[in-house]
């Protein structure tokens, strides 16, 4: 197995279009790393370019000590699983698996055993005969993973694999993926849209932004310390809410937006971040979970709390979701099943402020965690 590392890497299309700039990263042997951002945001196009398939127009790309950009894909010893699975529909399962390894001149029974175990690793070996078109979205999915791993590479990767199948077969396929890494011990990367798969798969996650990196870290560091309000709204569902307040000094900090006032809980203020904000506009941001309605907690605050009006409920079984109105500010409150709040209630809702971000609202940087 191997590193990745990837240095100041760019991708410049005709007419000048940025897809990827100035990328650098550097994945560890046998890591998990997911590259994650909407549409558009350059993530197929570094794995792309990892892969070979995609030229470089500038930095460069090491698989272990090897500097890959003049070595042809075939040659760089990596399998990539695509999104549409790519399966030849004339060929059956076991004849798709061994393709690879038949173009590579590998002796007949060293395929068939390398199929079968790769077969028995994916649950897959009672579909060896079959056709791609007698199976389900999953079981293609698991051959698709079955003729990468046949070839023992030194990378693998995943370029939205997950995409095409519905939502329980997606949780379960996520689950199985991350078994294999720990069993194949190889370098995965992984691309996604989907920021659940993300945070449950990747040892480091990378957010991706119209080509840009915009934060490399442990899923929870980036959940909990996002270092700008892009990937604080990227990284939760729902995403985290953000309220334009102004940041006031008296008796300590304090932040308002129409009739509401918090204040800052002492183990959050921190001069050197705040003083530069004093009497400016702030971006406060909490999080579905940190906004409460149940009556031990509003208790417990006392009078920091603000009013707001519920327009929907949407009772998910294990937590409820408010969609509230507040001081003009649309917000998602995940409160607890027993909620008694119903669509047209005025109800008082509280912050649990110790679990508060502050962001600047010009450079969108975070300010304070």
């Amino acid at each position: 197995m191997a590193s990745v590392t990837l240095k100041n890497v760019c991708k410049l299309y005709a007419g000048g279009v940025a897809a990827v700039t100035d990328f650098s990263l550097e994945i560890q042997d046998k890591e998990f790393v997911v590259l994650v951002g909407p549409s558009g945001c350059g993530k197929s196009t570094t794995l792309r370019m990892i892969a070979g398939l995609e030229e470089i127009t500038q930095g460069e790309i090491y698989i272990g000590d090897t500097l890959a950009n003049p070595i042809p894909p075939k040659d760089r010893d990596i399998a990539m699983v695509f999104q549409n699975y790519a399966l030849y529909p004339h060929m059956t399962v076991f004849e798709n698996m061994a393709f690879g390894l038949r173009m590579r001149k590998t002796p007949k029974e060293e395929i068939r055993r390398r199929v079968e175990e790769a077969a028995e690793i994916l649950d897959i070996s009672y579909l060896l005969d079959r056709k791609p078109k007698a199976m389900s979205g999953g079981q293609r999915q698991r051959v698709a993973l079955g003729r990468a791993i046949v070839r023992n590479p030194q990378v693998f990767l995943l370029d939205e694999p997950l995409s095409n199948l519905d939502a329980k077969l997606r949780a379960q396929m996520r689950t199985e993926i991350s078994k294999l890494h720990q069993r194949l011990g190889a370098t995965f990367i992984y691309v996604t849209h989907d920021q659940t798969e993300a945070m449950t798969m990747g040892d480091r996650i990378v957010v991706m932004k119209d080509g840009f990196m915009q934060q490399v870290d442990i899923p929870q560091n980036l959940y909990d310390r996002p270092d700008n309000m892009f990937v604080a709204g990227f990284m939760g569902s729902p995403p985290m809410n953000f309220v334009e307040a102004v940041l006031q000094k008296e008796e300590g900090y304090r932040l308002t937006f129409g009739a509401c006032t918090l204040a800052l809980p002492g183990e959050k203020i921190q001069e050197e971040a705040l003083a530069p904000y004093v009497g400016k506009k702030v971006i406060f941001g909490i999080r579905p979970e940190d906004v409460h309605d149940e009556e031990a907690f509003l208790h417990k605050v006392g009078g920091a709390h603000a009013w707001a009006d519920v327009e929907v409920v949407e009772r998910m079984g294990a937590e409820t979701y408010l969609h509230l109105q507040c001081e003009g500010n649309a917000l998602t409150a995940r409160v607890e099943p027993s909620s008694q709040a119903k669509a047209g209630d005025r109800c008082p809702i509280a912050f649990d402020l110790s679990r508060m971000h502050l962001f600047d609202p010009e450079s969108e940087q975070a300010v304070l965690h």
